[in-house]
């Protein structure tokens, strides 16, 4: 999911330098809600694992 947030910062960037501002900005908004959501499914699995315990 990471690897998703980093390609779109790259489309980001690179509509950015070309003058796209609307689809870096757009792009931008999307790598920011993927980053944050694989951060909270992390956040969720690790409190999991942690209740569940090691077996």
């Amino acid at each position: 999911m990471f690897s998703w947030a980093i390609f779109f910062l790259i489309i980001a960037l690179i509509a950015a330098i070309l003058g796209f501002g609307g689809i870096a900005g757009t792009a931008v908004s999307i790598a920011k809600l993927v980053f944050f959501v694989a951060i909270v499914l992390f956040v969720i699995s690790t409190i999991a694992q942690i209740a569940r315990g090691r077996r």
